[in-house]
């Protein structure tokens, strides 16, 4: 028997795939994460933008193809916002939502929709090793209900992993590197014990330990200090940002001003001088004239992105956003580009400040990552390998690299 498990979206996404691979061959299925010709598909959806969400729809006809009669299981955020538009597609069986998915194996028998409403972190089995990093879930959930997104509708209220449970699997993992996940692990609470705690819990281990996405609220010195005192964090802070103006910020509820997140990234580069700050930016928000939208261009060499990752606004019906006009497609689509260009221009700035210098790089099947996250190429280097390297000279969407030392 063989199952194929499709992810769309976000590391917490793939995340739980892992996990639910894990379980699968635990019930002796061999599994695929790629459309193949399989027994049983689980397509595991999202739902933050109108075109993600079309995509997971699409994902079911897709993999069809492969194989009409095997029955497809659809979970995640998509199948919870319109379960109706899943169950009543060709093929599917069973609908489950983004929570609960602790569930879903044991109820491949049945049919029809299941959303369930998990009060309290949810257990999965450890995830599906890989040869590089592991993706650790430490938490999820979302109490921030920015304008714009449907995540908290979805996801539901926060909610913490328990400090032991997840130093028992990090202590478990064999990969070099270790990505904390969740949908705001900036929130991470186990009681008294907030996400510094938990940095200095997992210091001992020799896995690499990688921060997911964080809210600029969880920047503090007493954040950064723990941090850097773990001595195995890497100097790579994705603050999610969203917008340059802080009028747009306001109505997006966010809760920070331009001021106070150019304010952030300055004290991460007091703690870490060499760390990449990454970020996200909508373009296009309902509200954005275009001296917001110039000054969203011009804090990209302000705050000194290492990377940006840029998409159009997209309204999501339930939200307050998607009630005020949407700006038209054509503005939008300059705007991106306009962007794109700006973003490529800081990522080389911050990528020559590396040139001729050493670091050390995880590889995967092709390429790896430094410690702050640098995308390096370099030749004979072993998918799984942690090596001291040479940064050379830019090179496709990094830097060639010289392996100096296996390590």
């Amino acid at each position: 028997m063989k199952a194929c498990v499709l992810t769309l979206g976000c590391k917490m996404n793939e995340a739980e795939s892992a996990s639910l691979l894990r379980a699968l061959e635990e019930r002796g299925y061999e599994t695929a994460e790629t459309p193949c010709s399989a027994d049983l598909y689980v397509v595991n959806t999202c739902a933050v933008t109108a075109e993600a969400e079309k995509k997971s729809r699409q994902a079911v006809a897709r993999l069809r193809k492969f194989n009409p009669s095997a029955p497809v299981v659809v979970c995640g955020c998509a199948a919870q916002n319109h379960p109706a538009a899943f169950a009543e597609k060709e093929g599917v069986t069973l609908v489950s939502g983004a929570q609960g998915k602790d569930k879903l194996l044991s109820r491949l028998g049945d049919r029809g929709v299941f959303l369930e409403e998990d009060k309290a972190f949810c257990e999965l089995p450890a995830p599906k090793p890989t040869r590089t990093r592991a993706f650790l879930r430490i938490q999820d959930g979302c109490n921030r209900f920015c304008s714009y997104c449907l995540i908290p509708y979805l996801r539901g209220r926060t909610r913490s992993r328990t400090l032991e449970s997840v130093l028992a699997e990090a202590r478990a993992l064999p990969q070099r590197e270790i990505v904390l996940t969740g949908i705001d692990i900036s929130s991470y609470r186990d009681g008294e014990r907030d996400l510094g705690a938990l940095l200095r819990a997992l210091s001992g281990l020799p896995a690499r330990i990688r921060l997911g996405s964080l809210e600029p609220c969880a920047i503090t010195r007493e954040f950064l200090s723990a941090a850097r005192e773990a001595g195995n964090v890497a100097p790579h802070f994705h603050l999610s940002l969203q917008s340059g103006s802080s009028r747009v910020l306001r109505a997006m509820n966010r809760r920070y001003t331009r001021e106070e997140y150019l304010e952030k990234c300055a004290l991460v580069c007091e703690y870490f001088p060499d760390a990449a700050i990454t970020t996200d930016l909508i373009v296009g928000f309902p509200t954005e004239e275009e001296e917001d939208f110039v000054q969203t261009l011009s804090i990209l060499s302000a705050a000194g992105f290492a990377r940006v990752h840029a998409f159009p606004f997209s309204p999501r019906a339930g939200t307050p956003a998607a009630k005020k006009t949407d700006l038209p497609a054509h503005v939008k689509r300059e705007r991106m580009a306009r962007l794109e260009e700006a973003a490529q221009a800081q990522e080389a700035r911050y990528l020559a400040r590396f040139l001729g210098r050493e670091a050390v790089a995880l590889f995967e099947e092709e390429g790896g990552y430094t410690e702050n996250y640098l995308r390096v190429y370099a030749e004979g280097a072993a998918e799984g390998s942690l090596c001291r390297v040479k940064l050379l000279q830019r090179v496709k969407d990094g830097a060639k690299a010289e392996i100096l030392e296996v390590l």
